[in-house]
């Protein structure tokens, strides 16, 4: 940003040489808050890929999020991140129990 601030007079001028920052809440830190964040923005503009998604996804679980936490703050219903799971090979956090969309809900 910087960098295009200084060799673009029309940004700079745009800008009136200043470069807008973002500040993220003491409440907002934890990877699993800035994750959810990153995903909204990232619809918001229309990107969309899966097997970022996917990912993001297997991590969310994997530091303890739930399904009902991940549909909540992702956006996402539970049909999709099931379909998520199931691309990252989740099939270890399943295979010691039976199934069902009513397991996401409790995680």
């Amino acid at each position: 940003r910087r960098k295009a601030e200084r060799k673009s007079r029309k940004i700079s001028q745009s800008t009136q040489g200043r470069l807008p920052v973002t500040y993220i809440r003491e409440s907002r830190r934890e990877l699993s808050e800035r994750m959810a964040s990153t995903v909204r923005h990232n619809r918001a503009r229309g990107t969309h890929d899966i097997s970022l998604m996917s990912e993001i996804v297997r991590e969310l679980i994997s530091i303890g999020k739930s399904g009902t936490w991940i549909s909540k703050h992702i956006g996402m219903d539970m049909d999709e991140i099931l379909r998520l799971k199931q691309l990252t090979g989740l099939a270890a956090l399943f295979a010691d129990r039976e199934f069902s969309i009513r397991d996401l809900e409790k995680r």
